[in-house]
Order: structure tokens, then sequence, then C-alpha cells
């Protein structure tokens, strides 16, 4: 059978009270404990004397039988000179879960994703403006050169009717 000494909460709802006592370590937080060796009122001011009630030697006895404090009762306790707190040191308490863990990589990788989208749309719309530069290049320059065909084209017209009508005054002068 092992034992803890161990806090069992009391009270009402947001103002909690709690028993120290000493339990089996399977039975309920609140259920069933062998004794109470102490009072425990977390409402009250820190200078207050009714805090923190201890049965020092009542929990020494109970040590020496092989009752383990909880780790909040035995800050108590050593406060009250009776047995050793030595702090826990866990590394992995404060990491994330393995959901947290997956979550955030999903959220990662969407956000890559988005900034590769967005690389892709910006590099198509510097194509597509470069791309509507050069149509609108060759379309000035084929307008350019129209142009330049139509300036041509009367002078063209123009030297045809000259050599139709020296044609036609040469005829007259052969008959």
């Amino acid at each position: 059978m092992s034992l803890k000494i161990r806090l069992a909460r009391g009270g009402s709802k947001k103002k909690p009270v709690y028993r120290i006592v000493v339990a089996e370590a399977r039975s309920p937080r609140d259920g069933r404990f062998l004794e109470k060796i102490g009072s425990y009122n977390p409402t009250l001011p820190d200078d207050n004397a009714g805090r923190l009630v201890i049965d020092a030697e009542r929990a020494a006895e109970w040590m020496k039988k092989g009752a383990q404090p909880t780790d909040r009762v035995a800050r108590f306790l050593a406060a009250q000179g009776v047995g050793t707190y030595v702090n826990g040191n866990n590394p992995n308490k404060g990491k994330p879960g393995q959901k947290a863990t997956e979550r955030a990589a999903e959220k990662a990788q969407a956000l890559i994703d988005a900034q590769e989208a967005a690389e892709r749309a910006k590099a198509e719309a510097i194509e597509a403006a470069e791309q509507a530069k050069a149509d609108a290049a060759a379309a000035a320059a084929a307008a350019a050169e129209a142009a330049a065909e139509a300036a041509a084209a009367p002078a063209e017209e123009v030297a045809v009717e000259e050599v139709a009508a020296e044609e036609a005054a040469a005829e007259p002068a052969a008959e």
C-alpha cells in the first residue's frame, strides 16, 4: 500500500480550502483518507497564521512509515523544517504536443505555399507586362510602317497617273 501526503480540495466554487491528508495513492483526490494532518487556505493573506497549518510531527511520522509528499506538500513541509524539497526539472513540460506541432507545421507549409503562389503571380504579371510592352512596340512599329507605306503610296499613285497621262498625250501625237 503506497501512501501519499497530499491536498484534498474543499470549500466552494472559486473559494478553495484544502486539507492536508495522508491517503492511499489509489484513492480519489477528495475521497477516503487515513488522517488529516493540516489545512491550507490560499485565499488568506501570506502573513496570516491560518493560511497554512501543518502538524509537522505527524507528517514526519508518516514520512518515516513511507508516505511520499506531493510537490506542493513537500514545499510546505520543507518550509516547516520537515524533509527537503528539490525542484523537479522537466524540460519537455513547456513543449507543444504532437497535434500542436502538426498544426504549426501545416500552418508554416501553407504560408510557404502562399508565398510561392504570390511569387509566381508576380512573375506572371511581370511577364505579361513585358509581353504587353513588346506587343505595343510591335503594334507601333506596324503602325509606323503602315504610315510610311501610306505616305509612299500616294507618291506612287501620282507617278503612275503621270505615266498614264504622258502615255495618253503621246498617243494623240502618234496618231
